[in-house]
């Protein structure tokens, strides 16, 4: 495995931050969007208000950046940080800068071997890879709104000689429950990997996940760990719901997401994400 990480996160000074700023880490697909993409007022509003109160708001989420973008928006968040591909890379946010944002770290790898492994397990596989520079390859003209930007469709040998920081498998021919079953059967290894809703995988670095991006940025800016929130609903948030001092779960979330989580909240249909941030007001 290749990793390339750069640890320096600009525009962070050394002074203790107050104690009652929360850093409050967000996840947006079934947390602050619903499953059609719609964010609904009492949610943009809720968040708004905790991002002009002062807090550390950051998105962290498994969409890349592309697709983090519009939801940094929505909220208002014009200065600040943002996690995406689960946790492959980490932004800053500065209006100043000319696109509004740099990237501050990104975590690759070296797909093959997962690739490899997932080739001949999974009925009807396709594949896309975020590659190091942002790009999105896919196989079978595989496009998903998570990319953030359109795939270049090239095959699967490609794929396999291309450094990655996240690679993502799916099938429309398995159910979810075959789709679990031959990822278990491919026995991988040497990567962080999660398994969506349906059947869908996200892979990345070995270790990284939106919980180790975070952590960076927790100690980075100098917050209490107590004074960490996190809200999530998917298999990808239990580390994050766990390294939070107050991890929250949606209502609708898998039992073993609401197990790794101190609280749950209301279902993305009901806006439970609005109300645990206002609780922060």
């Amino acid at each position: 495995m290749t990793m390339t990480v750069n640890t320096a996160i600009p525009g962070i000074d050394d002074r203790a931050n107050e104690t009652t700023k929360y850093l409050v880490a967000l996840d947006v697909d079934g947390t602050l969007v619903d499953h059609d993409g719609v964010m609904t007022d009492g949610v943009r509003e809720a968040a708004r208000a905790v991002v002009d109160a002062g807090h550390h708001v950051i998105i962290a989420t498994g969409r890349s950046l592309g697709a983090l973008l519009p939801i940094v928006e929505m909220i208002g968040l014009r200065s600040g940080y943002g996690v995406c591909s689960n946790g492959g890379v980490t932004i800053r946010l500065d209006p100043e800068l000319a696109d509004g944002y740099e990237v501050i770290e990104r975590v690759t790898f070296d797909p093959a071997p997962a690739l490899n492994a997932l080739r001949d397990k999974v009925p009807g596989a396709r594949f896309a890879l975020e590659d190091a520079n942002g790009k999105f390859l896919s196989t079978s003209r595989f496009q998903d709104d998570s990319f953030g930007i359109e795939a270049e469709g090239v095959d699967f040998h490609h794929l396999l000689q291309t450094e990655a920081v996240r690679v993502v498998v799916n099938s429309a021919e398995a159910s979810t429950e075959q789709f679990a079953d031959a990822i278990s059967a491919a026995g991988l290894s040497g990567v962080t990997y999660a398994i969506g809703w349906s059947a869908w995988l996200d892979i990345a670095a070995a270790g990284v996940t939106k919980a180790s991006a975070l952590e960076v940025l927790r100690a980075s800016l100098d917050v209490d760990n107590a004074l960490t929130v996190a809200v999530g609903d998917g298999t990808n948030d239990i580390e994050m719901l766990r390294w939070a001092g107050r991890g929250v779960a949606m209502g609708q979330a898998l039992d073993e997401v609401k197990d790794a989580a101190n609280e749950v909240t209301a279902s993305v249909f009901d806006d439970g994400a609005a109300a645990t941030l206002r609780s922060l007001l």
